[in-house]
């Protein structure tokens, strides 16, 4: 069983129906997945997915729309966040690689996500753009909370090493299986097999031999063999290590 870790679901939607995705995502053994919003009515939309279609959701202020947080906007998380579909705070963290929104805007969103997952006791979605040294110093100086994962991980080896020392899931994306990607896949080999994670983005970052074309949570089978190739071991291997770490990243532990 394969396990989509992170997609934007409310995204994919404006291009294909999302039982037509689920459907393939389901025909090629994918069978779990955590939709994650974007700023609060993507993250509505994330859980009124999930309840539709049986998945999960995440919810939260992505840092390139924390310019739009606001008291509002946290009264408007944390109401989402009771859901029970609602397994993950975020996508939320800090993005340095674009300028439109001032830092110190994302820092403090970033900060009142990391305060909701200690809270509410879900588990915290990092997006580190550019920014991994500045998410790490944040979470050392808050105290990150008991479950947290760096999504889409670009990193490298002395920052992996601190956020494993933070007890943090790594999770890979589609970029990890481009040629050019080397440094990526040396890093999947670092990270415990018991804290490693794969996932899409999508619709975003298709992996070969998919890229260039719209992503979507089918495609996490790929991800998934990549990361199989890069470490000398069984597809089969890596999907039942990623469902099991990813069901308890989430709280699911026990699902079938």
């Amino acid at each position: 069983m394969w396990f989509d870790s992170h997609c934007h679901l409310h995204i994919c939607e404006q291009e294909a129906p999302l039982a037509d995705l689920i459907g393939r995502a389901e025909a090629a053994g994918v069978h779990a997945l955590v939709t994650l919003g974007t700023d609060v009515a993507s993250s509505r939309r994330a859980v009124a997915i999930a309840h539709e279609h049986g998945v999960h959701a995440g919810v939260g202020v992505h840092p390139n729309d924390a310019d739009t947080w606001s008291e509002d906007a946290a009264v408007g998380i944390e109401a989402v966040l009771r859901d029970d579909r609602v397994v993950a705070v975020g996508e939320t963290g800090l993005d340095l690689y674009r300028d439109e929104v001032p830092v110190d805007l994302q820092r403090t969103a970033f900060s009142a996500h990391v305060d909701m997952s200690k809270r509410h006791g879900k588990a915290l979605v990092i997006h580190t753009r550019n920014s991994v040294l500045e998410v790490l110093d944040m979470l050392l100086s808050e105290g990150a909370p008991e479950r947290l994962v760096f999504h889409c991980w670009s990193g490298d080896e002395a920052a992996l090493r601190r956020a494993l020392t933070l007890g943090a899931y790594i999770s890979f994306a589609g970029n990890v299986s481009f040629r050019s990607a080397g440094d990526l896949r040396a890093a999947a080999g670092l990270v415990p097999r018991d804290r490693l994670l794969i996932e899409t983005d999508s619709p975003y970052l298709a992996p070969e031999p998919r890229r260039g074309r719209s992503n979507e949570p089918a495609n996490v089978v790929h991800v998934g063999s990549a990361v199989a190739d890069a470490l000398g071991v069984d597809p089969e291997e890596i999907a039942a290590a990623t469902a099991a770490n990813a069901a308890s990243l989430f709280g699911l532990l026990g699902m079938g």
